[in-house]
């Protein structure tokens, strides 16, 4: 099941363009930064995925994931962490925080897409 929008936040621009090429067809939601992002949560409230980026200006990954997680409206939504921070106290950070995935950079597309139908998947009845 392909969710209704997914939020990329990360601050590198290329970045943003190789998710929309790979993720095309996925609506996207734009974000350069933490604070950004949360902007564009509290503008989209259909977002129900979020790929996410650690390190970047103003409010890192980890201080925005803690934020999600503890907002009730959005504590639901998984998120991704996709980063080059990828030591296991890294992985071990993102996943405490609430992280539903992680992937390091540079991934395949194929290992993101994967990452993304698991997350996405309609529960089984």
């Amino acid at each position: 099941m392909k969710p209704k929008k997914v939020l990329v936040v990360d601050d590198s621009k290329l970045l943003h363009r190789m998710f929309e090429m790979m993720l095309r067809g996925f609506p996207l939601v734009h974000a350069y930064d933490g604070r950004e992002a949360l902007d564009r949560l509290a503008e989209h409230k259909d977002v129900e995925l979020i790929l996410l980026d650690i390190n970047m200006p103003r409010m890192n990954g980890l201080e925005f994931l803690t934020a999600v997680k503890a907002h009730p409206e959005f504590a639901r939504i998984p998120v991704v962490i996709i980063t080059t921070e990828g030591t296991e106290d890294d992985t071990q950070r993102g996943m405490n925080a609430g992280a539903a995935a992680y992937v390091k950079k540079p991934f395949r597309n194929e290992e993101l897409l994967g990452v993304i139908n698991k997350l996405t998947a309609s529960p089984a009845a």
